[in-house]
């Protein structure tokens, strides 16, 4: 089968498209054939060598929307389930920009009803990630939520389950957002700094660090969703970093969300699999408002 890997780290152009052999399930297992695979920053960390991995070959793509192929018992899942699921890893040598790829059965969830797989494709890192940032910030319904960039993926996200929760968020983002920020359900929006001590919490996902925590009053939360970007804790902010995690029944409710119309899945372009260095170089070009997707 095809593969978008790495075999020696670097720009776009390092990302090649090889033959490898099919992976068998194991125990709790399932295999899913690819239907669409979302391409993140963290695949271009994956490419440049952030996570080491020096002399591997190594897969990229964390998120899948498929079908399921095969399974290894004993698990619920048969083959034919359309799915999506979270696919882990950063120095593997096989991720989901693959035609086939295998995870662990609870990692798994059935894919929404009401997208294709395409969109379906962009919803399990990014939103594991803002809805485990959220549970880590533990805000109960009132509280105030500065979300650094809010018109990014995680950063959308977590705006629209925020808002959901009952959290007045106040979004972040570049002036030219404001209307689809508030869209995703932000009450306040700004492009600038914000008043210091003036919410209950922040979420960093556009990794600001300090001039965010700024924001936060005495005692608040403050959650950074990238290592290396949390700020040195002050006035008993308690300061955290999200790291993700496969959820197979978190990503159920995620899904539900996005058939209730709740989460909206965004697709800035797809690309077939043999173009995965193309897909690198759209990404480093930056300024995109949704996913970009590759479809073997």
């Amino acid at each position: 089968m095809r593969a978008a890997v790495v075999r020696e780290f670097g720009g776009p152009e390092a990302v090649r498209i090889a033959e490898v052999a099919v992976p068998e399930p194991g125990t709790r297992q399932v295999r899913i054939k690819v239907a669409a695979a979302a391409v993140n920053p963290v695949d271009a960390g994956v490419r440049a060598g952030v996570f080491g991995g020096a002399g591997k070959t190594l897969g990229l793509g964390w998120d899948v929307a498929g079908t399921v192929d095969a399974v290894g018992e004993p698990t619920a899942w048969r083959a034919g389930d359309p799915v999506v699921a979270l696919v882990p890893g950063l120095a593997e040598p096989l991720g989901a920009h693959a035609e086939y790829v295998v995870v662990a059965a609870d990692a798994v969830a059935a894919a929404p009803a009401s997208v294709d797989a395409v969109h379906a494709a962009t919803l399990p890192l990014n939103g594991l990630t803002a809805v485990q940032a959220l549970d880590l910030l533990d805000l109960a319904p009132g509280a105030s939520l500065l979300v650094t960039g809010a018109a990014g993926a995680v950063g959308g996200f977590a705006v629209q389950l925020a808002a959901h929760r009952g959290i007045e968020v106040v979004g972040h983002a570049r002036e030219g957002d404001e209307e689809a920020v508030r869209a995703l359900g932000a009450a306040r929006f700004t492009a600038g700094a914000v008043e210091p001590r003036s919410v209950d919490a922040v979420l960093d996902a556009a990794v600001l660090g300090a001039p965010a925590l700024e924001s936060v009053r005495d005692g608040g939360a403050f959650v950074a969703v990238r290592d290396g970007a949390l700020p040195r804790a002050e006035r008993g902010v308690r300061t955290e970093n999200v790291w993700v995690r496969a959820d197979g029944a978190r990503l159920a409710e995620l899904v539900r969300l996005v058939d209730e119309g709740v989460l909206t899945l965004r697709v800035a372009e797809s690309f077939a699999l043999e173009d995965a260095a193309k897909a690198h170089a759209r990404l480093a070009g930056g300024g995109l408002r949704g996913r970009l997707v590759l479809v073997p």
